[in-house]
This record gives structure tokens, sequence and C-alpha cells, in this order.
């Protein structure tokens, strides 16, 4: 038991958004705090999704922001209430950066870059006393009085073990996307080991495989379809449509607007082993205007030069029409405009979960009692840790913060009657 002259000590594992708010928050409560990370320095993945710009949050109508979390979005309602989009921007002004909101509706940082951010928030960290222990993997507990077990290198560079003790700890070690950057599920096992409830890691907001064939794929490899809607079923059966952009990779298709549907067509392909999408190739027109283009008289111009005059057809369009149509089907004219706007594509499987943006599963919100395992008192998770997942856009990171704040909170009240 710590005197009441000594503040307490917590360990925060993690140094991503979900520990570092954490860290913020502990020594705002007047707690010595030692932060750890495997990596040589923190924010690592954070750095790498602010290189296209630093989407830190969404300004659209908040009951609409709190849906974007699907199943996750009840129980992480608390924490996005206690600290939401308006919250994050303030946070993000009080490190003396402005933000502005997008045309789409997303927030950045005026400068749009994501390191002048994390340098003005370490150093306010550093500044508020939080203690920074890098290169150091934690290895779980120590089995004889539930130290703190971590690799870390020693004297001569080689790795050594070394123990930690805190009042309370906060893990928050991410997902398992991105592994080179940090994230790379290690904890699951430590956990699981503990009788603590997980579900396993599953790629989210990813790419899919498709079976291209060679000509098509070695042609139109990385093109862009840049005015889409996809039309796919929902984990009820429903059909939803959306529309957006997205990229033929070589052996399949990503991009925001397969992100946005990844959860769904991740369910689909587990039950059933693939699942069908199908893409509109002219979403701003109706299906009467297609079939009046497609059947009008064309002389003797191609099937193909009469697509592109009359509908704009070509490139990557086109090559997925003859892609997934027989020569039958296209040269049939009314099956052509039915497939025009509605054209069956095949998704085999999920890409690999260490290339997806982000990751479901993880600890299970039946396993918490507020953000603490109930299986182990005084330990709390934050962030991509726990099982809930969301589309890109400002979510993810929203949610991490917004996690981070509530362990720390969380934390600081198991400690005080102690």
């Amino acid at each position: 038991m710590q005197s009441s002259l000594t503040p307490f000590r917590v360990a925060v594992i993690g140094g991503g958004p979900a520990g570092l708010m954490a860290a913020e928050t502990l020594a705002q409560g007047g707690v010595q705090v030692d932060l750890y990370d495997a990596m040589a320095s923190v924010g690592r993945k954070f750095l790498l999704a602010g290189r296209s710009g630093m989407n830190i949050t969404h300004a659209e109508d908040y009951e609409d922001f709190v849906g974007r979390y699907g199943a996750g979005a009840q129980p992480l309602r608390p924490m996005l209430d206690a600290f939401g989009p308006q919250a994050v921007r303030d946070w993000v002004h009080g490190l003396g950066l402005e933000t502005f909101v997008g045309t789409s509706g997303r927030v950045f940082p005026t400068d749009m870059k994501a390191a002048p951010l994390l340098r003005a928030w370490v150093h306010r960290l550093r500044e508020s006393g939080v203690q920074f222990h890098m290169r150091h993997r934690w290895l779980g507990w120590q089995e004889q009085g539930g130290a703190l077990r971590f690799s870390a290198p020693g004297d001569d560079g080689a790795p050594v073990e070394r123990l930690a003790h805190a009042d309370a700890l906060i893990l928050a070690l991410g997902g398992a996307s991105w592994a080179r950057l940090g994230s790379d599920g290690a904890w699951l096992p430590l956990l699981a080991a503990r009788g603590v409830e997980v579900a396993p890691l599953a790629p989210a907001n990813c790419g899919f495989d498709v079976n291209w064939s060679a000509h098509f794929s070695g042609r139109h490899a990385g093109e862009p379809l840049m005015t889409v809607a996809v039309i796919a079923r929902d984990a009820q059966g429903a059909e939803m449509r959306k529309q957006g952009q997205f990229v033929v990779t070589q052996g399949g298709i990503e991009g925001s607007l397969i992100y946005a549907l990844s959860a769904a067509l991740r369910g689909q392909i587990a039950a059933e082993g693939h699942t069908t999408i199908w893409l509109d190739l002219m979403p701003d027109w109706t299906q009467g205007r297609v079939n009046d283009e497609v059947m009008r008289p064309r002389g003797a111009r191609s099937l193909s030069s009469h697509l592109q005059s009359r509908l704009g057809i070509k490139g990557v369009k086109a090559g997925l029409l003859r892609e997934c149509l027989s020569k039958e089907q296209f040269s049939d004219e009314a099956r052509l405009a039915q497939a025009i706007k509605r054209l069956p594509l095949r998704l085999e499987r999920t890409r690999p979960i260490d290339e997806a943006i982000s990751s479901a599963g993880g600890v299970k919100w039946e396993a918490l009692d507020g953000t603490m395992l109930k299986h182990a008192p005084g330990v709390f998770v934050a962030g991509e840790m726990v099982d809930w997942e969301a589309p890109t856009g400002g979510y993810l990171l929203t949610a991490c913060f917004a996690g981070g704040v509530a362990a720390a909170r969380d934390v600081l009240a198991w400690l005080t009657p102690r």
C-alpha cells in the first residue's frame, strides 16, 4: 500500500493514440506514469496514418457518428459521450494547432500533418512527468509477485529481461495490423491464458481477393474506379448500397468504399467461404437511361466504341465488363445493360490482417467491468485491443482517444479508495 505522501505509479503499455491519451489523463490526475513501448519511438502507426492527411475525427451529426461503430456503438457510447469529436478538436487546439473541416466532413489539423501534432503531444507529456521506456516489449507477468516482465536492451545491446512494478496497469497494445509498426497481437494469448475472454483478431478496413484473369490483372492493376456504387448484403442479409471509389489491385480490390463494407463482407466470407458484391458502374444514371443508350443503333461502331461514346465506359470499367461477363452476355445488349448497373463480382477472401488498416476482435466487452478486466483487477484495456471496429474517416482515432481517456479515469477512480 502506498503512503499518502507517495503518488501512485501506473504503467501504460503501448505508445499509440490510446496509450498516449491514457498517459496524459493519468498525469493530469496526479499519478506517476511510466509508458512502455516495444518500438524505438511512440506513435509509429499514428505517423503512418497521417502521411496522406491527418484525419483526426469527423464533424457529422453526433448520432450518425456514433452509429458508424455498428455493434460497438452501444458499449462505446459512454466513452464517446465523455470525449467525442468536439473534445478531440479542443484537445488539438490545446496543443497549439488549428483544425478545419474538409468537404467530406472529415476533420484535419490545418497543416494536414501528424508529425507536428505528435511532437507537441510528446513534449507536453514529458513536461507533465510521464516517463518513456522505449524498446520494452511486454512479456506478461512474473509468476511470483506479479511484476511486469519486459524484454529490453541490456548494456551491451543484447535483450535482457527487466521487471517493473505498478499500482495499476493500462494495456493499449493495439490490434494486429502493420506489425512492423508495433501492433502484432502478441498480447492476445497472454490475456487468454489468464482466462480473459477474447475474440480472434481479424482484418478490418481491408481489401479482398478476386480471382482476376492474368490479362485483366496485368492490364488494370492499380487503376481506380472513381465513380461507382457497390451493392452488398449486410449482416442480416438485406441489401445495402454505397457509392464512392476503390482500386483494382493485382489480386483483388481495396479502397475507402470497400473498407466501409469490410465488416459485413468479412462475416459473409467466414460463414460461406466467399461472397458476392454487385457493381453499379453508372451510379448516377437510371437503369432506363442505360438501357436506352446501350440499345441505341450504333451503325458500324463496335460495341466497345459505342459504350465509350454513349456512356463514357472505357478503361477499367470496360475491362470489368469483359472480365465478369461471358462473350454471350457481353454481346446481348439487354443483359449488358443490366450488368452495367449490377455487375456481380465474387470475393474469395480478405487480404492478410497485417495489410489491413485496422483489426477487429480482441478483448470481449463481456470480459470488462468498465475498462477493467474482470479476471485481473487493476488491469485496464484501451483502444484497438477491445472488440470493436469502425470505418476510416476519423472514427478509429476518436474511439482510441476516448478509450484511453476512459481507461485512465477508471484507473484513477479505482485507485482513489486505496
